[in-house]
């Protein structure tokens, strides 16, 4: 099983606690985000948990941690996402320099092959334009190229609930432009530049289509083949393997205007104050009527490697 560690939330930034009492419990309790009264019980067990793929804007908090991990057992590696904005579009995420020192000193700690770069997403207004994204991405490539091998990058999507006058559609003209820079940038730094969910085809301009949750990073990260799918259940421009994610919904403080894992502040709050670390459950508690059913979920692992 792959553990995804959230595309939901950021667990490694403000869940961290729980999520180790999780793995040293052996196992956690979800809610099914489209049927709340549906709980699964997911195993943790290292023998089950090929690799946990841990998502975040700052993992400076569950740093700590990694060490518990390692000794446990667990393979592991980061999609971290460090973009060039204030916090006008991120409201409560620390210092920018501050969390890119925090992405070399988890580098450092785990290796350069267990840290991805996530430039995503993209967003173009009145002060945004062409311009700093090049300047920001070029002193970004210099700061962090010797740190990770991978740049995933993203034009940010329109979609229905994303209103405000913070972002703006991007031209046709401007995403080319942006990549063409971006894959010769990227290459000039000797990192790899991927593309997220993209429905226009980049790769003539050196940025390949990505997938997240790739299958040749799980098997470089856990030192064998996997017999791993696709996931079903992602977007259609999505490569990713499946994937078994044990966050929630409308928990995350970061505080993303153009978050679509969020609906509006109050909920957030009102659901984060209902959150213990020393529950089963990320959010909230099982009620004594409620049924948990055991989710099926097994390794993909089938032979060591010897390449890494």
């Amino acid at each position: 099983m792959i553990l995804s560690a959230s595309r939901r939330t950021d667990i490694p930034c403000f869940y961290s606690d729980w999520f180790m009492n999780r793995i040293k419990a052996g196992y956690a309790l979800t809610r099914n985000p489209m049927n709340h009264a549906q709980l699964s019980r997911i195993s943790l067990s290292p023998e089950i948990v090929d690799c946990i793929v841990l998502w975040t804007k700052d993992a400076k908090d569950i740093m700590q941690h990694l060490g518990t991990l390692d000794g446990m057992g667990y393979k592991y590696y980061f999609q971290f996402t460090l973009t060039p904005y204030d916090r006008t579009l991120e409201h409560n995420l620390r210092d920018k320099a501050k969390i890119e020192d925090t992405f070399i000193e988890l580098s450092k700690q785990i290796g350069k092959k267990h840290v991805i770069w996530r430039y995503d997403p993209i967003i173009f207004n009145d002060t945004l334009d062409i311009a700093y994204h090049k300047a920001q991405f070029e002193r970004m490539c210099d700061k962090l190229a010797d740190y990770t091998e991978t740049a995933i990058i993203s034009f940010v999507d329109m979609y229905t609930k994303l209103k405000t006058n913070l972002i703006r559609e991007i031209s046709a003209e401007e995403i080319i432009e942006m990549s063409i820079f971006i894959g010769k940038t990227a290459t000039a730094h000797g990192l790899r530049a991927v593309a997220c969910c993209e429905k226009t085809d980049l790769t003539q301009y050196g940025i390949e289509k990505a997938s997240c949750i790739d299958k040749t990073t799980l098997e470089k990260v856990c030192g064998c083949t996997l017999n791993i799918l696709p996931d079903k259940n992602q977007r259609l421009d999505c490569g990713c393997m499946e994937s078994v994610d044990i966050g929630a919904y409308n928990t995350c403080l970061n505080g993303c205007v153009y978050c679509y894992a969020n609906d509006n502040s109050a909920t957030i709050e009102r659901r984060h104050n209902s959150h213990n670390p020393k529950n089963e459950l990320l959010i909230g508690t099982v009620a004594d009527v409620e049924k948990i059913m055991e989710r099926k979920v097994k390794s993909h692992r089938q032979k060591q490697m010897t390449l890494f």
